[in-house]
């Protein structure tokens, strides 16, 4: 099949790019100029030129293709650089079920997010269910998949809570750190797009993905300490009455570390059930416990 990738260039896109080609599809990236380089060097994707944002250019981009995977998404917003969950999140998907539509690109495999729903409480999750109902409205051959948070070798996730620990005396921890958490692996989230292209079966549903054991936050540390050297992890909780104003007060700061949505977010943890996606599509999901070492295996090496 021939298959466009939008987000092609972030953590999740280079593998699900690496992915598709290994698999035999010819790989069609949709990339802004200048952001090539973030590709893989080494792999057969031909790069069409455009953005989800402006409509104009979609239409070209999708031109001659069987089917497009849709991976754009912000985790926070920047209203005054015009990056916000509305314009990413809405405004982008509309784009291209438009374009999908006039270019008769009947096949969509879009990646939303565990959380998502009608009574979301968070602008990220509100504009996510935005999203997934307009693809559900639309007369193409969707599948939507619904992943906890996704860590591997390079993700942002694992990054940033390595550099913590590595720097600071003392982790700072929101709340009491029980805040429970189930992290599936890139590689798996990537399979499981990559496969749907080509099952059937798939076609107008919707599915849950998570990693195979739930932690707290604590845990999660004490995992990442453990695999890169640094133990025990030494923590400072900092009680959440004193940090939502903080929060709330410096959140439209870039430099600072969270957002009072991500904070929502954080305290409600980021649980699911994951065994229909896993039975579907024989999967056995791999635990954080199992899988963070192979995220530092070369540093190791």
């Amino acid at each position: 099949m021939k298959v466009l990738v939008t987000g092609a260039t972030g953590f999740v896109g280079r593998e699900v790019v690496r992915q598709l080609a290994a698999a035999g599809h010819a790989v069609l990236a949709l990339v802004r100029k200048g952001s090539e380089d973030k590709l893989p060097p080494s792999l057969p994707i031909e790069i069409r030129h455009g953005d989800v944002t402006e409509a104009a250019r979609l239409a070209d981009a999708l031109d001659g293709c069987d089917a497009v995977i849709h991976l754009v998404g912000i985790i926070r917003e920047f209203p005054g650089r015009r990056i916000t969950y509305q314009r990413l999140h809405v405004e982008a998907n509309g784009n291209l079920l438009a374009a999908a539509k006039q270019q008769g690109v009947q096949r969509l495999v879009q990646m939303s997010a565990n959380g998502t729903g009608p009574e979301a409480k968070t602008g990220y999750h509100r504009t996510k269910w935005q999203a997934e109902q307009a693809v559900r409205d639309s007369d193409l051959d969707w599948t939507i998949f619904r992943p906890s948070l996704i860590f591997g070798r390079g993700g942002e996730f694992v990054e940033m809570l390595a550099g913590m620990i590595r720097s600071l005396p003392l982790v700072p921890v929101i709340g009491d750190g029980r805040y429970r958490m189930q992290p599936v692996a890139v590689e798996q989230v990537a399979e499981s797009l990559v496969k749907s292209l080509q099952m059937p079966q798939t076609i107008s549903q919707t599915y849950l993905l998570g990693g195979g054991g739930d932690y707290s936050y604590n845990e999660i540390l004490d995992l990442t300490g453990a695999t890169i050297g640094v133990q025990p992890v030494r923590k400072i909780h900092q009680p959440v009455l004193l940090m939502k104003p903080v929060v709330q007060l410096m959140q439209n700061a870039s430099c600072f570390p969270i957002t009072s949505d991500q904070l929502t977010m954080l305290l409600a943890g980021n649980v699911c059930d994951p065994s229909v996606w896993a039975e579907t599509f024989g999967i056995v999901p791999l635990s954080y416990a199992e899988g963070i070492g192979a995220c530092f295996s070369e540093q190791h090496a």
